[in-house]
């Protein structure tokens, strides 16, 4: 199956129609979203086209698709007007990457667990996470000496540090990041790991 990955709305309706454009074009089975979907923030200015009303009426009709973990700005009160589950804080996911291969992810927003909190994985593992609102493709050394890979699609409403306003897409095992237009940037084949 092929998962598009998108992180930080922030309730811009101008790019979560973009988002959800893009979604349509992948013909992915299934969207993640790495958390803060409504609310922008204190420490962010409000996006273009920012009215969280009109993501929820985006989002509500597509919540089949959807699976997602809460962001720091995320709150129960979104959660009273979103039709899917938005509160948890994480989530292990075991994707196909040739063959009889998988490869174990621990997705998250990033402001608890993130490269410099790293939660408790395997060597080899994924630590996906948002947040940053930078992309990321990076090996980590953890602790106890494990390998990590550490991946963020950056953001779909406020890319910073010159980024693009972007998502990535996973399918046999290669990790692809794009902007919202489509347009691939960087790529990572988990067969390559470390």
């Amino acid at each position: 199956m092929k998962f598009m990955i998108a992180s930080d709305i922030h309730g811009s309706a101008l790019y979560c129609r973009q988002m959800l454009d893009a979604f349509e074009r992948e013909g992915a089975g299934r969207l993640l979203l790495l958390g803060d979907i409504l609310y922008h923030g204190p420490r962010n200015d409000l996006p273009e086209g920012y009215a969280p009303k009109e993501v929820i009426a985006m989002l509500n009709p597509v919540k089949e698709y959807l699976l997602c973990v809460r962001g720091n700005c995320d709150t129960e009160v979104d959660q009273m007007v979103l039709d899917f589950p938005i509160l948890a804080d994480y989530c292990f996911m075991e994707l196909p990457c040739g063959g009889q291969d998988t490869v174990t992810i621990f997705a998250t927003h990033g402001h608890v667990y993130n490269p410099h909190h790293l939660p408790t994985m395997r060597s080899g593992d994924i630590l996906l996470n948002g947040h940053t609102h930078i992309p990321a493709c990076e090996e980590i050394l953890g602790m106890n000496g494990g390998k990590y890979r550490y991946l963020n699609p950056g953001s779909v409403s406020i890319p910073k540090e010159g980024s693009a306003h972007s998502y990535m897409v996973y399918e046999n095992g290669t990790f692809i990041w794009k902007n919202l237009d489509g347009e691939e940037y960087m790529s990572w084949k988990t067969d390559l790991r470390f």
